[in-house]
């Protein structure tokens, strides 16, 4: 297992998240959106390692995982695993197959009702595991020219489908820096409602620090999108995303970020006993600030811009077009404040560690001081404030709750609430929430084996992450 880096998500930055619906679980937010919720993480093991690490060390002979989009883009309950394929120290090579149980259910539960009932039962089922349509693979190799450079390759499909997804990152470790290059055709994208898209073409380069717990933090990517983007897996049609229309996307973001402990307390642990996450493992109340600014750049068919609601109300971003050139620029502000409260070392076996997460993000600093401009103005002149500014000032809110259940086991409800304005008042409701169990692994520190369902999009598996706080 090579070394990782800490890695911290902000809400801000163009991470990959976590999904069901491929066999490598990966996908991209479509540039601009929000990331979606819980399943955004920074960099980490590959999926197929992450199998192999739990088929060898955690004695799991098959991972489960389940996608069940409400566009039918996943298959239900599958069970995947990996054959591992040493070359040496420097160059690994897996086959992971994945075997679609709930598809095979299906078809015997519906051609069982048509077929005579002399018909054998063993007979059927041996005609169906025959079927290409219940197997998906995905071969991977994975090089290590230097101790700082890895190349990973690799490639996917679907039994009954004769397209393959391929890809090839390659990754580059400077002393403050992460450089990633990739090429992967088709790239796949999701946007904020949870539609999946696949662009033909995806080449991205991207250069980020090494995030700190406090201090500059600054990120540079480039997207170069070829084709026209289509919905994953459905030959339905729709507004495709203006930012997937094919051209060049540039972003560069800097960013301050500041912890501050507001209380920890370092004593009342129990002694010769690790906790089972170090980094879980002082009782604290802490808050944490980011303020940066953004700017983007895009050229070709992609510089078109659907006219947002809010942009119409006054409350946009400042953003300049060239319509003929086939280009438009973008600037803004951004911050988020969050605050975090534990109880517990987690270092017993029950209810050793409550923790309660709040985070505000604010993804528009000129819409925010839009709106709040306007609803000053609205009470000096004695006005009901303007419903469109209240929310414009409305940050995104995010709640997570985390609670040891026994040892080293613990539950983690994530959630996105948004507020409702309108002239009868205003309202709260859920948009998203995550699921999750989690399983801290003690001997390696600060890891965990964590089984998520997303009741957005439908989704659920078992991965490995490392170094979470």
């Amino acid at each position: 297992m090579k070394k990782l880096r800490w890695t911290m998500d902000d809400g801000f930055g163009d991470l990959d998240m976590s999904t069901s619906i491929t066999i490598d679980g990966i996908a991209r937010p479509v540039p601009g959106d929000s990331l979606p919720l819980g399943l955004s993480r920074g960099t980490k093991l590959s999926r197929p390692k992450q199998i192999d690490f739990m088929q060898r060390f955690m004695s799991a002979f098959f991972l489960p995982s389940y996608a069940d989009h409400p566009a039918r883009v996943g298959d239900g309950l599958a069970l995947q695993r990996v054959l591992t394929f040493p070359f040496g120290e420097n160059w690994i090579a897996t086959f992971l197959g994945q075997f679609n149980l709930q598809k095979l259910a299906s078809s015997l539960k519906d051609k069982g009702s048509r077929e005579p009932p002399e018909s054998s039962w063993l007979k059927n089922l041996g005609k169906h595991l025959c079927d290409k349509s219940m197997y998906a693979f995905g071969f991977c190799s994975e090089f290590l020219i230097t101790p700082n450079d890895t190349l990973l390759v690799s490639s996917e499909a679907c039994g009954d489908k004769k397209r393959y997804r391929k890809k090839a990152v390659l990754d580059h470790k400077f002393p403050q820096h992460n450089l990633t290059v990739e090429a992967t055709s088709p790239g796949l994208f999701v946007d904020k409602v949870g539609t999946y898209w696949d662009v033909p073409l995806l080449i991205t380069a991207d250069l980020a620090s090494v995030p700190s717990d406090s201090g500059f933090n600054d990120h540079f990517c480039i997207h170069y999108i070829s084709g026209a983007a289509k919905q994953f897996n459905s030959d339905q049609t729709g507004p495709i995303p203006p930012s997937l229309l094919p051209g060049l996307y540039v972003k560069s973001a800097f960013s301050i970020k500041k912890n501050v402990d507001i209380w920890r307390r370092k004593s009342g642990k129990l002694k010769m006993v690790q906790p089972f996450d170090i980094f879980l493992s002082d009782p604290h109340i802490s808050a944490s600030a980011t303020v940066g600014t953004v700017a983007t750049a895009s050229f070709r068919d992609n510089s078109v811009r659907l006219k947002r609601e809010d942009e119409l109300q006054g409350y946009g971003r400042f953003d300049v077009n060239f319509p003929g050139k086939k280009c438009a620029f973008l600037a803004d502000l951004f911050a988020s404040v969050s605050c975090t409260a534990q109880h517990g070392n987690f270092q017993r076996l029950f209810l050793d560690l409550s923790q309660l997460h709040a985070r505000l993000d604010f993804p528009s600093g000129s819409k925010f001081l839009s709106g709040a401009a306007r609803l000053v103005q609205d009470l000096n002149n004695s006005q009901p404030p303007d419903l469109a500014a209240l929310h414009a000032i409305c940050p995104n809110v995010t709640l997570s709750l985390q609670q040891q259940i026994v040892g080293p086991f613990s539950f983690r409800i994530d959630s996105r609430v948004s507020f409702d304005f309108n002239s009868r008042g205003w309202h709260t409701h859920v948009d998203e929430s995550m699921f999750a169990i989690e399983y801290a692994l003690q001997v390696l520190g600060s890891a965990k084996a964590i089984a998520w369902y997303s009741t957005k999009h439908r989704e659920a598996m078992v991965e490995l992450r490392f170094f979470e706080t």
